[in-house]
């Protein structure tokens, strides 16, 4: 595993090849500097099993039953989370070692095809994922073009915990959507979308992820909050948009944008014994993971297929995250 820091006065930013991956993200406070994200060391990084901070693809997210439909065609792939496909597959591109185009003190560009068939998907892709530090500012682009028409999703999965406390209870969490979708207890797709309103899914206006964690069915079926949800329709200048989601603790706000339909929250609801930084484990809940993309299944549902997720040969796949940290006090 090779590392790579973007650094300036605020933020000191950890990537590595394995993964394209997010390693670490150290805050420069008044008094200290704090760990943001909920993640472990390169040399344990062979122990985790939580995707931390990876790059995910070709498809993130879940595919049913492992099995997809495609102009006439029946693709099978792998099925490495029960009977389903989850994130790109047994060795998906969390796994691979990305080549490096270029790195500078404020940039990293990876890159790497994945081959025909692999993981059973259908179509070489060409992808690059580059990240870039300014200021406060985090950007990551993720760009790929297929030369046959595929499934196609790539996010980052960090996991952020802002606070010293072991897990994210405390938290507010505000995220611009009016609509979730349930999933059964494997994490699948089992109905339409619903409106989040008199539901523990609202997080329309900020409130601690805690306040209403395992309230509904719909949560207890997966421990927790580990849903889709549809964010509101904007600008495609993410600068001019308000955060699709926000994060914050002890002072500190992370404003998300991202030109992604959906943001998935998961709030770690199994990351016990995962390792962290130092020699001991993560309880559950100890972060929480916001993966901007498409709605999970989305290659056996055409009707969600106008959001993306299916990407045609030879077009542009072009997708941002912004994570905006802010201190006050």
């Amino acid at each position: 595993m090779n590392l790579y820091v973007l650094e300036n006065d605020r933020l000191k930013i950890t990537l590595a090849d394995i993964g394209a991956s997010w390693l670490s993200c150290q805050l420069t406070l008044e008094n200290e500097v704090r760990e943001l994200l909920v993640g472990t060391t390169p040399q344990n990084w062979h122990r985790q099993t939580a995707y931390f901070g990876a790059t995910i693809g070709r498809y993130a997210n879940r595919i049913a039953h492992g099995r997809y439909c495609l102009n006439g065609q029946t693709y099978q792939l792998t099925q490495n989370n029960g009977k389903h496909h989850l994130h790109g597959g047994t060795m998906g591109a969390d796994k691979q070692r990305w080549h490096v185009e270029y790195a500078t003190p404020q940039a990293v560009k990876f890159s790497r095809i994945f081959a025909n068939g692999e993981e059973g998907f259908g179509g070489e892709v060409t992808a690059t994922v580059e990240y870039w530090l300014t200021d406060n500012q985090l950007d990551i682009c993720f760009y790929a073009v297929s030369d046959q028409d595929t499934p196609l999703c790539l996010t980052n999965h960090a996991y952020f915990n802002l606070s010293n406390a072991p897990t994210i209870h405390q938290h507010l969490l505000q995220i611009n959507a009016d609509a979730y979708l349930p999933v059964c207890q494997e994490g699948i797709p089992n109905g339409t979308l619903k409106s989040v309103a008199q539901t523990g899914f609202d997080f329309r206006s900020p409130k601690p992820i805690g306040q209403d964690l395992l309230r509904d069915a719909d949560q207890q079926c997966v421990k927790g909050y580990d849903h889709a949800f549809l964010l509101a329709k904007k600008s495609a200048d993410l600068a001019a948009c308000p955060p699709d989601a926000v994060l914050s603790a002890d002072n500190i706000r992370l404003e998300i944008r991202t030109t992604q339909p959906a943001l998935q929250v998961y709030t770690g609801n199994f990351l016990n014994g995962q390792p962290n930084y130092t020699q001991g484990t993560y309880p559950d809940y100890a972060g929480v993971a916001l993966e901007p993309g498409v709605l999970p299944d989305t290659p056996n549902h055409p009707e969600w297929q106008i959001l993306g997720g299916i990407s045609k040969a030879g077009e542009i796949y072009r997708h941002h995250i912004q994570y905006r940290f802010i201190t006050s006090g």
